[in-house]
């Protein structure tokens, strides 16, 4: 059986962008396990309208709304957050990851800090996307984005200020 050229071009697509996309999912939730849920659940909402997001432009700018706004609504939802007590163990551990050990702390900051703060800043750091960008992207104004970023940038500092430090040669 062969497949349709348009299938060809997605399963392409996904295998170039599946990582990056999982670690912004990641950055976004704190959470290894909800980021490929995030992950899946997009990808198939891009899936289903593959064609057109392709002939719009760059199916990465929808991909990265979808995961936006499908964190917020996990957000939003406390339901879906109940977890049983012998799972708590593994929630945060993570899964064939190509993040690096030293970024732990870079990590354990950033999830310390508000979750649309942390949006704008895996948007604008991690995904390296412009102001204007971002803004449009979360549907808000580029001011608001900008003292996002600033307060973002300062509860991050605090965190890491706040951290203990490893000490050389120390286990």
């Amino acid at each position: 059986m062969t497949d349709h050229p348009r299938e060809t071009d997605f399963r392409a697509w996904v295998l170039e962008h599946r990582t990056r996309l999982r670690t912004t999912a990641f950055l976004l939730c704190g959470d290894w396990y909800l980021a490929d849920d995030l992950v899946q659940d997009a990808l198939g909402r891009l899936y289903s309208r593959w064609g057109r997001v392709v002939a719009a432009g760059d199916p990465r700018a929808y991909v990265r709304r979808i995961l936006c706004n499908l964190h917020t609504d996990y957000r939003r939802r406390p339901a879906r957050r109940e977890i049983s007590e012998a799972d708590v163990s593994t929630l945060h551990s993570p899964p064939q990851t190509s993040m690096d050990e030293r970024d732990d702390g870079l990590i354990a900051a950033l999830l310390t800090i508000p979750a649309g703060q942390r949006t704008v800043l895996v948007l604008r750091f991690f995904e390296d996307l412009s102001v204007e960008q971002t803004a449009a992207l979360l549907k808000t104004s580029p001011g608001n984005v900008k003292s996002q970023t600033s307060r973002g940038l300062e509860a991050l500092r605090s965190a890491l200020r706040t951290q203990p430090t490893k000490i050389e040669g120390a286990s």
